[in-house]
């Protein structure tokens, strides 16, 4: 198994992938919309995909957004999407995306990444055992246009 950053000669492969990851969400599957997101991801130069293969089978993802940290001054990423597929789960798979996220984060020069998940998510013990720490000190809101 290898992770290694994506590109958007990659973007077929990672469609299924990203497409059962917003299934599991509630989502309706919608490979078009999956393709074009993904696809307008890669042109504007607006994430880093990273994904893992076995072989040439690609069975999990990460997607990392850009952000930065106006008080440190440093730009930041955001882990917002993390998938393994259900048969590749529990074999350190998803432990092998983060570590491969906060090697890119260090190699590049990132202050950091920051994820938000459910409360009820059984993998903030993988998160928290590979130095990431739950934030206790604020809240998150979120206000919806629609």
């Amino acid at each position: 198994m290898v992770v290694k950053q994506a590109t958007i000669t990659d973007l077929k492969g990672i469609v299924p992938l990203f497409d059962l990851y917003r299934v599991f969400y509630g989502q309706s599957s919608n490979l078009i919309q999956a393709e074009a997101f993904l696809k307008e991801r890669f042109l504007n130069e607006e994430s880093i995909i990273l994904v893992a293969l076995i072989d040439t089978k690609m069975i999990g993802f990460t997607q990392l957004y850009f952000s930065f940290s106006s008080v440190s001054l440093e730009p930041a990423l955001i882990l917002n999407d993390l998938f393994v597929l259900p048969e590749y789960r529990g074999q350190g798979i998803g432990a092998s995306i983060l570590k491969s996220a906060q090697g890119f984060c260090k190699k590049y020069n990132y202050k950091g990444l920051s994820l938000e998940t459910a409360i009820d998510n059984p993998a903030q013990k993988l998160y928290e055992r590979l130095g990431w720490e739950k934030d206790s000190h604020c809240f998150h809101y979120f206000w919806s246009a629609q």
